[in-house]
């Protein structure tokens, strides 16, 4: 009996401690979810939790961090609650903040914006062609018949006074058997004017010389090259008939050639005539120095390029027309410009951004307006210092992040961007002021093609006019506006007492 009792003692201790364990085990797992449910809930509750510590200054979705609200909620872009962006965060002019360990592992590399001479220098390719400028165009003055040609082609390449062809020119015969009967009678002006008609004839002062000392009439001469290059054309054969003014061979000279380079026609302005041009030869050739003679004025369509010309020597004639040859050009300038490295640059395709050290390992999103490339550098027109640090390896990385961290790329001032309006000038005598305007006589504004008149003008600055008074004879200044023409500068004439 007494052991029974013993064992109804140790199952009531039993059961009790087992309600004791699930009433301990409902408390714990009552308190987990209350202390989980801040960290659940604190895209909309913790923000209140931290507004002691700091402000917030807007929510965002992460997925769209340049969108800003001014309260939480769910994201209208997505399926998700809005986070809180506090001012203490290393977002918004801050940047984001990069441990240093993290960005040895990124890899990440700076370099400085550096300013650099703004050597305007340009590389292209070209083409070795004839000087069009050295042409010898042989013609006969005379009709006859081709006897004789040399074994020569188009193509081939003749010296000066080499032979070309014979010709038969029956007309001469006449003319010398005249000017001998001439030469007999002694009559000095007769004698001249026979030998202008021999001249006129095309026979050659050589011939003409020859035969007043010997007496011996010539029917035949032979065509010589006048000057050494290539045969372009050779339109004479053997036995065929030619008239006078007939074109009996092309030949194109080689002591100089041009090499014509194609620039781009946004490349356009930074070569000019005189320009230095360093060409370097496919064949291997060491590079030779010339300077651009001439610009074709005319725009290639196809291609959208400028036909820049160079005249090159060739005294040892290793410059052959259809050689391709890469070219330097580069003019004298000694305007400077900031530069980075082109890796550096981030595309997005509305805009450019590079990623700025801003100290204590925090990088910024900064957009940049660009000029052209230099090598591997790229031109900073706008948005960037000289000596600050831009990373150039790993940017992509810090970008993604700082738009998952909400930050707002630091943009360009939007006047920075706009090109200065355009102002239009006329004389003008002043017939009124009142604050902040001006009625004024003006002559025509040409290039509005606006005649004289008189009106009244807004004022950009109300301290334009002061020290001016009615009647004074001024030249002013206005710009185009949504709301009319504006005056943007005003003052006295020359010409005014």
């Amino acid at each position: 009996m007494r052991q029974t009792t013993k064992i109804t003692m140790v199952l009531v201790a039993m059961a009790a401690l087992l309600a004791l364990g699930a009433m301990g085990g409902g408390w714990w797992a009552k308190h987990k979810i209350m202390s989980a449910s801040p960290a659940a809930d604190a895209r909309t509750q913790g923000a209140t939790a931290k507004q002691g510590e700091a402000k917030v200054l807007y929510w965002y979705d992460p997925m769209v961090p340049q969108q800003h609200f001014d309260k939480p909620g769910k994201s209208p872009f997505m399926d998700m609650e809005l986070v809180p962006k506090y001012a203490d965060e290393s977002g918004g002019t801050a940047g984001v903040k990069i441990d240093p360990v993290i960005a040895q592992n990124l890899g990440l590399r700076l370099a400085a914006v550096t300013r650099v001479p703004l050597a305007e220098h340009v590389d292209v390719s070209g083409i070795v062609g004839f000087n069009e400028r050295d042409v010898a165009v042989v013609q006969n003055r005379s009709g006859g018949f081709v006897e004789r040609v040399w074994s020569l082609a188009p193509g081939d390449q003749v010296r000066a006074g080499q032979p070309l062809a014979e010709l038969l020119v029956p007309e001469w015969a006449a003319a010398q058997y005249e000017m001998l009967a001439i030469r007999s009678s002694g009559d000095a002006a007769l004698l001249a004017a026979a030998r202008d008609r021999l001249r006129l004839l095309g026979m050659p002062e050589r011939a003409i010389e020859s035969l007043e000392k010997t007496g011996a009439v010539q029917s035949r001469y032979t065509v010589y090259a006048p000057i050494g290059g290539v045969i372009q054309s050779l339109d004479v054969r053997t036995g065929m008939t030619v008239t006078a003014g007939q074109t009996l061979a092309r030949i194109n000279g080689l002591s100089t050639v041009w090499l014509e380079a194609a620039v781009p026609e946004t490349l356009a302005g930074l070569v000019g005539i005189g320009s230095r041009a360093t060409v370097s030869l496919a064949s291997g050739q060491a590079p030779i120095e010339g300077r651009v003679s001439d610009i074709v004025p005319m725009l290639q369509d196809a291609t959208r390029s400028l036909r820049v010309r160079i005249e090159l020597p060739n005294r040892d004639g290793k410059l052959r027309p259809g050689m391709s040859a890469q070219v330097g050009l580069k003019r004298e300038s000694h305007a400077t410009a900031l530069v980075v490295p082109t890796e550096a640059v981030i595309r997005t395709g509305k805009r450019a951004l590079v990623m700025v050290a801003s100290g204590q390992g925090r990088f910024k999103p900064v957009e940049v307006l660009l000029g052209r490339e230099i090598g591997e550098q790229t031109v900073i027109a706008s948005g960037l210092d000289e000596g600050q640090q831009v990373v150039a390896s790993g940017q992509f990385l810090i970008d993604s992040e700082a738009n998952l961290s909400g930050v707002v790329a630091q943009t360009i001032d939007e006047a920075a961007k706009a090109p200065a309006p355009a102002l239009h000038e006329a004389d003008a005598t002043i017939r009124a002021l009142d604050p902040g305007e001006v009625t004024l006589a003006h002559g025509p504004f040409r290039t509005l093609a606006m005649p004289g008149m008189t009106m009244t003008f807004p004022l950009a600055k109300p301290e334009l006019t002061e020290g001016f008074k009615v009647g004074d004879k001024v030249r002013v200044e206005v710009r185009q506006s949504d709301d009319g023409l504006v005056v943007e500068r005003i003052e006295k004439r020359g010409d005014a007492q």
